[in-house]
């Protein structure tokens, strides 16, 4: 693959644009966003074309155009060769003039592009001006080799209790989050990006939002809250509305993955959030129908699993020789009823580091985020772990899936012996615990010592259903007489014997103030 790519760098670096007939084309027929050209016999796949509605300037007069319209080859065919437009194809019409640039599709990319909201082709939609110091960089690129990677084995924090203690992300992974529509996929990806402000400056990564085909209002009121939260500092959304063209959408996750790799080639941490890729399939399916290529599985091109598999392979963790930066992807998929055995969640399944599956009923029954323990999985594991968040996450997942079977049979039963009482209530405090509302992420720190109270039963004197209630005052109590047991952890990322016994003392302390007095404890005053 590599080498295909470099021999067709190749070919159009030796390629000077000239005024002669075998560099231009006519448009044959155009509908639908695809043009049909005659007339570029040594037309190149993936290369860039310029629709001129003037026959009488030349190719530099045309490329300074205020607004031009460009088109991407798809399809190299005997007598033509079809093209899809990249903006507003009601310009082109029968007969214009196509020219060739010597040029594969490139976006701007740079480090001016943070806090700004740019389009497809890397051009700057947030009304704040041009964004200068960039360059322009091919939007297909062969990934890393093994020889040219790390192992992942830096924690990427989300914020999110149950994502860090049960299914961690490291930097450079492909992690998948897949559900239904509205059962609050993009609010893990969203809080992801607000923890960032948590990691220290020089470690922070990077974020990059891609949102494919989404209305505009959602993209700009998330805008207005990373904005509003501080995020948008460290932050870059790259949108593809659902009113843009099919090839558009299609392009936008490249865009995104084109945007990290240049801070990942600096040595630097990337995340990009591709969101979602149901919809690039969509985009992508209408562009191969109407090109006339032919269809397979659900009306899907031969080529969709290429499709996802070359853009995620681009997320890496680069080895020291490298720089040692990463690009971590986190692709969306939605699925139909939970069906996660459709033929684009399987194949994105197949080609990520694990998913992250959110289940409607979990959601339904207030369970936010809404996560299917039994189904949700990260194949790096603990790797990606602190050795806090490892030590005190241990056998969560394990108890929640046995507290899950046993709440279905739970409903049969009309008598309960009290150990398995005593294991659903502690299955439900689990559960309360691991809830969290929706743009509330919590540093690695304060999510260890939720969790060391809550596998070491300092809830176990209150009510299950109070359990929500008093997290939150043990997460201001922490806040307010545990600062420097917090900052020991997040130094050290490990909690020592001393730190330990120190938030012991801290968590006895909170359970004797807040904790309902029994009968016993009257009795004894």
């Amino acid at each position: 693959m590599e080498s295909i790519i470099k021999n067709i760098e190749k070919e159009i670096s030796a390629f000077t644009p000239t005024e002669n007939t075998e560099e231009t084309g006519i448009v044959r027929m155009v509908g639908d966003g695809i043009a049909e050209i005659d007339g570029l016999d040594k037309a190149i796949l993936s290369e860039m074309v310029l629709f001129d509605p003037t026959f009488d300037r030349t190719l530099k007069e045309a490329l300074s155009d205020p607004n031009p319209i460009y088109g991407l080859v798809l399809n190299l065919e005997e007598d033509c060769v079809r093209t899809v437009i990249l903006g507003d194809a009601s310009r082109i019409y029968e007969g214009m003039l196509v020219r060739r640039i010597g040029k594969l599709l490139s976006i701007a990319t740079g480090d001016e592009m943070v806090g700004r909201v740019v389009n497809t082709l890397g051009e700057p939609v947030d009304g704040k001006g041009p964004i200068s110091g960039t360059s322009m960089s091919s939007i297909e690129r062969a990934a890393y080799g093994v020889i040219d990677r790390a192992p992942v084995n830096v924690p990427l924090h989300t914020g999110t209790k149950s994502v860090d203690a049960m299914i961690p992300i490291g930097r450079g992974q492909r992690e998948l989050i897949i559900g239904d529509r509205g059962t609050g996929k993009t609010t893990i990806a969203i809080d992801t990006i607000l923890n960032q402000k948590n990691e220290p400056k020089e470690t922070r990564p990077i974020c990059i939002y891609v949102a494919i085909g989404q209305k505009e209002s959602k993209t700009a009121k998330l805008v207005a809250e990373l904005t509003e939260k501080g995020a948008m500092e460290y932050t870059i959304v790259v949108t593809a509305p659902a009113s843009a063209p099919a090839a558009l959408l299609f392009l936008a996750p490249f865009a995104g993955a084109t945007i990290g790799e240049h801070f990942m080639d600096k040595g630097k941490d990337a995340l990009v959030i591709y969101d979602d890729l149901s919809k690039q399939a969509v985009a992508y399916r209408q562009m191969s129908l109407l090109l006339r290529r032919p269809p397979g599985r659900e009306a899907y091109p031969g080529d969709i699993f290429y499709l996802h598999s070359r853009l995620l392979e681009r997320a890496a963790k680069l080895s020291d020789e490298k720089g040692g930066g990463s690009l971590t992807a986190l692709p969306i998929i939605e699925t139909q009823e939970g069906d996660v055995s459709a033929y684009i969640p399987t194949n994105v399944i197949s080609i990520t580091d694990g998913q992250i599956f959110l289940q409607t009923d979990l959601f339904n029954k207030g369970m936010r985020p809404a996560i299917d323990v039994g189904i949700s999985v990260s194949r790096v594991g603990s790797s990606a772990q602190t050795k806090a968040i490892k030590k005190v996450s241990g056998k969560i997942k394990l108890e929640l899936a046995q507290f899950r079977e046993l709440e279905a049979f739970m409903q049969f039963a009309s008598d309960l012996d009290s150990e398995t009482k005593q294991r659903i209530d502690n299955g439900r405090r689990m559960t309360e615990v691991l809830k969290q509302n929706r743009g509330e992420p919590l540093p690695f720190e304060m999510e260890s010592a939720i969790i060391f109270a809550a596998t070491n039963g300092y809830f176990d004197k209150f009510p299950p259903e109070e359990t929500s209630v008093v997290e939150k005052k043990l997460q201001d109590y922490l806040r307010r007489e545990a600062e420097t047991v917090l900052k020991t952890i997040r130094k050290s990322k490990d909690i020592s014997e001393d730190t330990e016994k120190s938030l012991r003392e801290i968590l006895d302390a909170f359970v004797t103030r807040h904790a309902p007095k029994t009968e016993s404890d009257t009795n004894h005053k």
